[in-house]
């Protein structure tokens, strides 16, 4: 028996990195799970990859999370394909760093909308049915930027934002049984951060060493590190815990 078995899991921007290792994690412990992605062939593709347990479904689904109808549409899509939903994993994101003078509002819009409106509209989709049935686990992605990171004022903020959403969420959802609670990770060695490697024109494994040094535990951490931290949060192990932030980050806010 699996923690997840007859569950369905919705996971947004889960195409790739730390949402494909929350995919692949709750796949493995018997959930169904809706891959929704920005790119629907790249979520399709990645449904496909699932390691699936018998009697398990997983779809993949093409939504603009910070559109209204895009939302509604792939959570309608995800009960009717899927048999209905009981986790929401708000992970979608993208990134936009400039310092504040050089920002543009198109940079800032743009990661509000996702990380925050998206979180909002996603949540706001999936509440009806966690209502209804009295049972509903959201998690949301926050990040050790949240308390602040240069060049990051639009991501910093929006971060931030999510963990007052999350408490919010907690206390007004807690009574119609539904839990939520975010993780905010530390440096994860993903394509996103390679890619913040390739922009200081540093070496990627070079960058990682140095982003490892820096923090308790020495290394950096893997989307396997919040997959596994996502699974008991979205279980029913975790169900005496809502509204909390938890900083999967080695140490780092330690120091």
């Amino acid at each position: 028996m699996g923690r997840y078995d007859g569950r369905v899991a919705v996971i947004t921007g889960s195409a790739r990195g730390i949402g494909f290792a929350i995919a692949t994690r709750l796949a493995e412990e018997g959930a169904s799970v809706a891959v929704v992605d920005l790119d629907e062939a790249a979520a399709t593709e990645a449904a496909g990859r699932l390691p699936l347990t018998e009697g398990a479904r997983a779809v993949g689904i093409g939504a603009d999370v910070s559109r209204s109808a895009d939302v509604d549409a792939a959570i309608a899509r995800a009960v009717e394909e899927l048999g209905g939903i009981h986790v929401l994993v708000n992970n979608a994101g993208i990134t936009r760093d400039n310092l504040l003078f050089k920002m543009t509002e198109d940079d800032w819009d743009l990661v509000m909308g996702v990380h925050l409106k998206g979180a909002f509209l996603m949540t706001k989709a999936a509440q009806a049915h966690f209502v209804a049935q009295k049972y509903g686990k959201i998690l949301n992605l926050s990040s050790v930027s949240a308390l602040g990171n240069r060049g990051q004022a639009n991501y910093s903020a929006a971060k931030m934002g999510v963990q007052g959403f999350t408490r919010t969420l907690g206390i007004e959802l807690g009574p119609y049984g539904v839990n939520a609670n975010a993780i905010a990770p530390g440096f994860i060695a993903t394509e996103m951060t390679d890619a913040t490697a390739a922009r200081l024109k540093m070496d990627v494994e070079e960058f990682r060493r140095l982003s490892g040094e820096a923090n308790p535990v020495r290394r950096v951490g893997f989307p396997e590190d919040i997959a596994a931290t996502a699974a008991f949060l979205c279980s029913d192990e975790a169900s005496y815990i809502t509204g909390q932030t938890l900083y999967v980050d080695g140490g780092a806010t330690l120091v």
